[in-house]
């Protein structure tokens, strides 16, 4: 497009070029923009050379980033223009300046059909293109007839119908119905017969994204795709410029074998043969060569061939030379290629009778590990974790505890998590897997979650001849000057347990095991000292003869922590310190462990919920995959903070510690809860080794959440999404809703009380919420509460409100007396719909430290939902009505916890999702309504649609639908987040009012906040 002639728009242009700034940039944009408006007023006076100049002009101002909330009109008015330069600008700038919801493209849609219908070949690719760029819903049904009679016509010229396939495939993908299947087949199947090259390939495109939603309707095409793909590779009538550095056509090459995949199997032998002599000379014909650009062609069209070879399930000789080819390019120098090589490889391991071969690549493999591109050695960890069994198992985790010394952090989580269960799954006797995950722990303890080394002491427990070993493995690595605490943990309970089987060897009598055990003991968190306390009992109950002088030492710490501020070991050193006064009744208590029933590895089924899937079984999942969304959730990574929060508790985020004299940055201790699966290991009678509270702790600095006494399991309900990234964050066991409670439980808008506790050796302060509920309005109460005898000074609380919350806090009292408690009343508006969450940032002095705590409130999406049920008369039209794109989104979630229907119904109740039986015939899917409320929507109807596969509950088509894009687009996510591995509920006894601990004097209930927490006092 030639803009030479128009010299206001060169002048323009070079304006903006030479300011030196921004602000001068704006303010010549800004002139410019009124300059446009004022000679648009009186668009009769302009020629049409000045009104092409003007929308140049704000088209170029749109460019820049620059809003142009005007000349719409203007713009749209050159589509009609009778001469080629006017409407070619019309339809360029209307095509970037409005979006497929703009009112104003319904203006064009009668000139549009005359261009597409009209005789000039120009006029008819201006208008196809712009449909095919900007074309919604409108546009879907009133042409799409006409651009059909388009693409099937003979008497068009190639690139006409070019543009007619593409655009037919835009109003294709917004409204599925303007493509009639019954007739279309026989039409598709004419279209492949094309000979023009630039046609077929539109064509093609178009046929991808038929065949994917119906295959069963193209079967008939089955062989015209075969024709079409043995007429490229033998290089028959294909012109010299549909020809890429010697390859015929790649991109309809690749198309057209993408199609193919999406057919289950090819009955007819003729085109089965005829398909695997093509996909033979693609294999044998494609190399390595310098040129990058031939490289990238010939390399996507083998990696589609080798994806329609696995397929198709060819026999053994194919699948041979697909391996041998593959191992060809992983030990090429260019990472690219050598990434496709790992990455095809490891789909290739769900192939039958494959494994053997891709193993006489191992050692090549292992040397991809120490590649200098760490998506290479993900892809090697993944082809490696994948290929091991029982013959190769010991050097690959040989291998991978070498790599682990010297991998990123970002890779040891997944590494050892991976180290673990090929450990678990392959190893040839148990002492090899005991040194295996001693090694792990030792090299990378940050990184091995605590059921790695629960599973350990179940087999230490269950085996008896393992016993002795694993506990002088133990006692070799306390010897060591520094260690995790997670290999204190696991050698304190090996060396408490089987520590009396070692008596006889030097450097291991009861009182030097106690010995190095106590060294530990002034550095470790919360957790792991009750678990120290615990050992010391058992090591005192197996001294025989008693030791005097051993007893006393012990006796002296069950007695220093008899007053410690933590219950549970508090409640551990008081009992054991009277049963250990009791003598033979301590033995009988502190037995030795029974053996763990047999059960299913909780490592086994976290690699199996969370193993990504790089080895599909077929083309079909890997375009859905492709289709939808990537995002995933794993489950087998538990968050090192424990159970997620309900949103009724505020939520710890851990802060480096600050003093006057300087800030110390703290290294938190994650402790996780076990998953039920795997039991944390307890010792006999009333005391168990993990507290039921999950702690963040840090020398001199402890931050706690207490959660309130009546124990239940996590809901699903009100999970807080994490806020803060990669900060630690706590949070007390959630509030199971009883299923039974139903829609009456969610209705009610009183929240629970919410408390959080701060502890700081010497001072503590209890934090109480709350929250009452009306529409789009929320009233939260805080209450904070000193329980130090001394005053908080320089209180503050500060609200970091997201952009969708208007949040208004009380002011907050400068100082907080001793044993006293104040309430902060906090207003809450939302605007509209989101899923972040607000935080409380409160902070006050106590004596010369500052202590600095952030909070993440319950003010989450749900709050802001009223369940409605709605009749089939009510709920059909305004499903039928939300009709546009963006207003209901559709998408197939994947790893999604299985779980019945019902128990799903229960968990959209609990989200205030009204479930709606009977409207949906089939017994496999679920309707749900709900209003949601905010200044920006007001009462908005939300409508969801479940549909559920019986044959695979991990995966579903959710459907959400309401007048509002971002409510649409925010909601759908937010029940994704809770259906994607949910913890499963468990049926319960209707719940009881939530109670904290109170000291044994108080009153068994309170019924107002202030009075329990003035209990707690």
């Amino acid at each position: 497009m030639a803009l030479s002639g128009m010299r206001g728009l060169s002048v323009f242009i070079s304006d903006i070029r030479n300011c030196h700034n921004k602000e001068q940039e704006r303010l010549r944009v800004d002139k410019e923009l009124g300059n446009i408006r004022t000679r648009f007023k009186n668009e009769k006076g302009l020629s049409p050379y000045e009104k092409k100049k003007y929308v140049w002009k704000m088209l170029y101002i749109y460019m820049l980033g620059y809003d142009v909330d005007f000349g719409h009109t203007e713009t749209v008015s050159l589509i009609s223009a009778p001469k080629y330069p006017e409407k070619q600008v019309g339809y360029i700038v209307t095509s970037c300046l409005l979006n497929e919801n703009n009112d104003f493209l319904r203006m064009v849609i009668n000139t549009v059909r005359n261009d597409i219908i009209g005789r000039n070949e120009t006029f008819q690719c201006l208008a196809l293109t712009m449909v095919g760029n900007t074309g919604g819903k409108e546009f879907s049904e009133s042409l799409a007839p006409d651009v059909q009679k388009l693409l099937i016509s003979s008497s068009c010229r190639p690139v006409v119908r070019k543009k007619a396939a593409l655009c037919l495939l835009r109003l294709y993908r917004k409204n599925p119905d303007v493509v009639n299947i019954d007739g279309w087949a026989d039409r598709m199947a004419q279209l492949l017969d094309e000979r023009d090259l630039g046609v077929l390939t539109s064509v093609m495109s178009l046929f991808v994204s038929l065949v994917s939603n119906n295959a069963e309707a193209y079967w008939n095409c089955l062989p015209k795709c075969v024709r079409i793909l043995e007429r490229l590779a033998r290089n028959q009538d294909i012109p010299q410029e549909y020809t890429y550095y010697g390859i015929p056509s790649p991109w309809l090459q690749v198309k057209t074998m993408r199609a193919l995949q999406y057919f289950p199997t090819i009955e007819d032998p003729n085109a089965r043969r005829a398909l695997f002599e093509v996909l033979q000379r693609i294999l044998m014909g494609t190399d390595v060569v310098k040129n990058v650009n031939k490289n990238n062609a010939s390399h996507a069209v083998l990696f589609e061939a080798l994806a329609l070879v696995m397929h198709l399930d060819a026999e053994k000789e194919m699948m041979s030379q697909c391996v041998a080819l593959l191992g060809k390019f992983i030990a090429v120098r260019e990472p690219n290629i050598r990434y496709l090589g790992l990455e095809n490889m490891t789909r290739m391991l769900l192939v039958t009778d494959v494994q053997d071969i891709i193993k006489r690549h191992q050692a090549q493999i292992i040397t991809s590990l120490k590649d200098p591109d760490i998506s290479i050695r993900r892809r090697a960890l993944d082809l490696l974790y994948g290929m091991c069994d029982v013959t190769n198992a010991k050097e690959i985790v040989e291998e991978l505890l070498q790599y682990l010394n010297t991998a990123e952090f970002a890779m040891r989580e997944e590494l050892s998590l991976k180290a673990a269960i090929l450990a678990e799954k392959f190893a040839p006797d148990l002492s090899w897997y005991v040194d295996v995950i001693l090694q792990l722990i030792d090299k990378a303890g940050d990184f091995v979650s605590d059921d790695i080394w629960y599973r350990v002491v179940q087999f230490v427990t269950n085996n008896e001849d393992l016993q002795p070993y694993a506990a002088a493995k133990a006692r070799e690595y306390l010897d060591k000057p520094a260690i995790h605490e997670t290999m204190v943990k696991v050698s304190a309970y090996l060396l408490g347990e089987y520590g009396h089987l070692l008596a006889r060897r030097p450097g291991c009598s009861p009182k030097e095991l106690f010995a190095i055990i106590n060294d530990k003991l002034p550095t470790v968190s919360t957790s792991t000292v009750a678990i120290l306390l615990s050992t010391y009992a058992k090591i005192l109950m197996h001294t025989q003869p008693p030791d005097v002088g051993l007893q006393q030492q012990i006796l002296t710490i069950f007695k220093k922590y008899e007053s410690y501020i933590d219950v549970e070991i508090q409640q551990r050193a008081v009992e054991y310190f009277e049963l250990s006064r009791k003598g033979s009744a301590l033995a009988d208590v502190l037995a030795e462990m029974p053996k763990f029933p047999e059960r299913e590895s909780a490592l086994l089924k976290k690699a199996e919920d969370a193993e990504v899937d790089t080895a599909e079984q077929s083309a079909i999942k890997l375009r859905s995959q492709q289709q939808t969304s990537s995002a995933l959730v794993v489950a087998d990574h538990p968050s090192a903070n424990g159970s997620a929060p309900a949103a009724n508790h505020l939520t710890l985020v851990k802060m480096p510690r600050q003093t006057v004299s300087d800030v110390q940055e703290s290294s938190a201790t994650y402790e996780e809860a076990p998953n039920p699966p795997v039991e944390a290991p307890k010792e006999n009678g009333p005391v168990e080794v993990e507290s039921n509270a999950t702690n963040i702790t840090e020398i001199n600095n402890e931050i706690k959440v207490e959660p309130p006494s009546t124990s239940r399991s996590t809901s699903p309900a009100d999970l807080l999404a994490d806020l803060l990234g990669p900060l630690a964050i706590e949070a007390p066991p959630a509030v199971e809703q009883h299923p039974a409670q139903g829609l009456d439980a969610n209705q009610s808008p009183v929240g629970d009380l919410a408390l959080a506790t701060l502890e700081d050796q010497s001072n503590s302060v209890q934090i109480g919420l709350k929250a009452e509920w009306r529409a789009h309005h929320g009233r939260l109460v805080l209450f904070l509460g000193n329980k130090n005898t001394s005053p908080l000074m320089s209180v503050r609380a500060l609200i970091l409100p997201p952009s969708h919350l208007k949040m208004e806090l009380s002011s907050v009292p400068d100082t907080i007396p001793p044993r006293a408690q104040v309430q902060v009343p906090l207003e809450v508006a939302n605007l509209r719909a989101s899923r972040d969450v607000a935080v409380l940032d409160f902070s006050y002095t106590f004596g010369t430290a500052l202590v600095d705590a952030k909070l993440r409130l319950p003010v989450v999406l749900n709050k802001f939902l009223q369940p409605i049920t709605l009749t089939p008369d009510e709920f059909f039209p305004q499903w039928k009505a939300l009709s546009v794109h963006s207003l209901k989104v559709q998408e197939v979630v994947k790893g999604v916890k299985p779980m019945p229907l019902p128990e799903m119904a229960n968990l959209f109740m609990s989200l205030h999702l009204a479930v709606a039986p009977g409207l949906d015939n089939n017994p496999n899917n679920m309707v749900a309504c709900t209003t949601f409320f905010s200044e920006a929507t007001l009462a908005m109807l939300c409508l969801i649609r479940v549909e559920t596969d019986p044959q695979d509950r991990t995966q579903l088509r959710l459907t959400v639908a309401s007048g509002d894009q971002y409510l649409t687009f925010e909601l759908k996510e937010f029940i994704k987040e809770h259906l994607i591995d949910i913890p499963r509920a468990q049926a319960a006894p209707p719940p009881a009012v939530v109670q904290p601990q109170l000291p044994a004097a108080a009153p068994a209930t309170y019924n107002d906040p202030g009075a329990m927490l003035a209990g707690l006092l």
